[in-house]
């Protein structure tokens, strides 16, 4: 995973160098890294299509149960002690939507996880973010 991770780096890292150029050229420069990075990221109609995906972290409560489900709370029971998430009926509303848009699978009865395609990509999101 810290291998994917560097990637990532390196590429949000070419895009924003690219992205520091002006004019046409810059933008140009930005979509071919993009097109490299993945053919659906240069497509104009596919952003769309991501909507649900992100929306789904646009909630402070879903990313604190992100968080928590990273560093080892698995199941309801443990992320019910975490303060700030509400009942166990509002963490499983939660839990469903970062489910059903991917963010979340369920290894076991009871316990969630955090696919690892989707750790690098919550990361890759969290610091390109921060900068």
């Amino acid at each position: 995973m810290d291998n994917r991770l560097a990637e990532l780096e390196r590429r949000i890292a070419a895009l924003e160098s690219a992205a520091l150029s002006t004019g046409p050229e810059g933008t140009e420069a930005v979509l071919a890294e993009a097109e490299r990075a993945g053919p659906q990221l240069a497509e104009r109609d596919g952003w769309a299509s991501l909507a649900g995906v992100l929306a789904a972290l646009g909630n402070p409560v879903r990313l604190t149960l992100l968080q928590e489900i990273v560093r080892g709370r698995a199941t309801v029971s443990a992320l019910s002690e975490v303060d700030g998430l509400g009942t166990s009926g509002q963490i499983y509303h939660h839990l469903r939507q970062l489910t059903a848009e991917g963010w979340l699978h369920s290894p076991s009865r009871g316990t969630f996880a955090v696919p690892p395609p989707r750790v690098v990509a919550l990361l890759a999101i969290l610091e390109a973010l921060q900068r």
